[in-house]
């Protein structure tokens, strides 16, 4: 029998994306350089197909344009990043007053449509020149990033409402100081920890100075990529292994953000290896008193682990592998382009974890999607036929409204993404967009998702 899934009145529908994934523009009307910017020039052959973040989506020059299909497709709301090397070349001193009239332009457009201007600070893109003076290993850097907050505030705050300091913030930790997989490409888990904390402070900062100007009816927030974590079974090493992995990937951000300070055993374990950063009781003091007022949850996909099987080389890198093994679980249902098991039920056991621990903190999914391969397969009638997609998010919304029906305080779904955008070092290989992007034309397609999600944005949800 059909059910109706009825979302709460005033639910944020919409999208997510960044500005070094869609903006273009790379060097353009006085934009610095960006450490995406300057990977790619050192590095072009880490990139897929070699295709750059020059010009991406062309959402610079075609901003009007995409505004104006968002609100056709139902949206009431939009999160987007500001780029820190666009509106602040170098990450320090000078306004770049083309930056202010792009942003300026974008916001009206937006709030012009009926569209809620979502606005994130940082996004994964350091100014070059922030970067080589180390990041936010270096507390110069977290004051900088603090005085560009401001700048932010004050030349938009009279009109966004919501604001957010960091997206994902141990995406670049892991990736960029671990993993391989950003700039700066370092492997060494002493500086990682280092830079996260310097993260958590630049994010307090941002905060206080966002508190100091009282915006009226404006709130402050971060996202956060929560994986919940599943132990292979009951048996106490695997249990324990899927403690740690959670203190790592999930509680080191969740917990500094929303309480104001990390969790005893995260502390006790980096003190036994000796790796804590260096900190002080006044920095400890400032991320207690600024906290988040709300957050986005990006849910993607689930963290399966078990024990380890062998003992770590002593001699290799530590990183937070030595704790744990990823668990392949047999019969997982995969999405085989992105190499990511794809479990609905997730969402809705975040969910239930910020309503229980975490005093249910007023929250949205800010970021959830399916990234596809070769979609051109799939084009009939002019039209890609992406049912797969209306799949994935109809699924996910099903646990959201049960968290929701048990009490949960969401108050939106924004899809990743809005139309195909730059992925970082996977170019364009996936296309998560409900609109389609010709990157020899730039020319726009709406998917057949595209119409669906219109059709739940009107009806405030949809039956099945």
């Amino acid at each position: 029998m059909a059910k109706e899934y009825k979302f709460p009145a005033g639910f944020w529908w919409g999208s997510a994306t960044s500005a070094v994934q869609i903006e273009g523009a790379a060097n353009e009307d006085g934009k610095g350089m960006n450490v995406w910017d300057y990977w790619y020039k050192k590095e072009p052959n880490r990139f897929f197909d070699r295709v750059g973040p020059q010009v991406t989506s062309d959402f610079y020059h075609r901003y009007k344009d995409d505004i104006k299909l968002m609100k056709e497709l139902g949206h009431n709301s939009f999160r987007f990043s500001i780029s820190w090397s666009r509106l602040i070349p170098g990450g320090v001193g000078e306004v770049n007053k083309k930056a202010v009239e792009f942003y300026n332009n974008v916001i009206d457009e937006l709030i012009k449509n009926g569209i809620e201007p979502f606005v994130t600070l940082f996004h994964f893109d350091m100014p070059i020149e922030m970067q080589n003076i180390g990041g936010f290993e270096n507390r110069k850097v977290v004051e900088y990033f603090a005085e560009y907050a401001k700048t932010c505030f004050e030349l938009f705050g009279d009109r966004v409402k919501r604001w957010i300091t960091f997206n994902e913030p141990i995406v670049p930790v892991l990736n960029g100081y671990l993993y391989n997989l950003h700039y700066p490409d370092i492997v060494d888990f002493k500086r990682a920890i280092q830079f996260a904390y310097g993260t958590a402070l630049a994010s307090a900062r941002a905060i206080e100075e966002f508190k100091k100007l009282q915006i009226k009816g404006a709130k402050i927030g971060i996202v956060l990529n929560l994986k919940p974590v599943y132990s292979r079974s009951n048996h106490p090493a695997d249990l324990k292994a899927a403690e740690i992995a959670d203190l790592f990937h999930n509680r080191s951000f969740l917990d500094s953000s929303i309480r104001g300070e990390y969790c005893k055993e995260l502390v006790e374990l980096l003190k036994s290896y000796n790796h804590l950063p260096e900190y002080s009781d006044s920095e400890l003091e400032l991320i207690k008193n600024n906290t988040v007022e709300y957050m986005g949850v990006n849910y993607y996909r689930p963290f399966r682990v078990k024990a380890k099987e062998n003992m770590p080389n002593p001699y290799g890198v530590f990183t937070p592998d030595w704790f744990y093994d990823e668990y392949i679980m047999p019969g997982r249902r995969m999405n085989p382009y992105r190499g990511w098991e794809i479990y609905e039920k997730g969402i809705y056991d975040i969910l239930i974890n910020l309503r229980d621990n975490y005093g249910n903190i007023e929250c949205f999914i800010s970021e959830n999607g399916i990234g596809v391969e070769g979609e051109e397969r799939f084009i009939k009638d002019g039209i890609i036929q992406d049912d797969y997609r209306i799949e994935f998010i109809k699924e996910h919304l099903k646990w959201l409204h049960k968290a929701i029906e048990e009490g949960c305080n969401v108050k939106g779904y924004h899809l990743w993404t809005f139309m195909d955008n730059w992925s970082f070092l996977n170019a364009y290989k996936n296309r998560y967009g409900l609109v389609s992007v010709d990157l020899e034309t730039q020319k726009r397609t709406v998917k057949k998702s595209g119409y669906w999600f219109k059709q739940v944005t009107q009806n405030n949800g949809f039956v099945d």
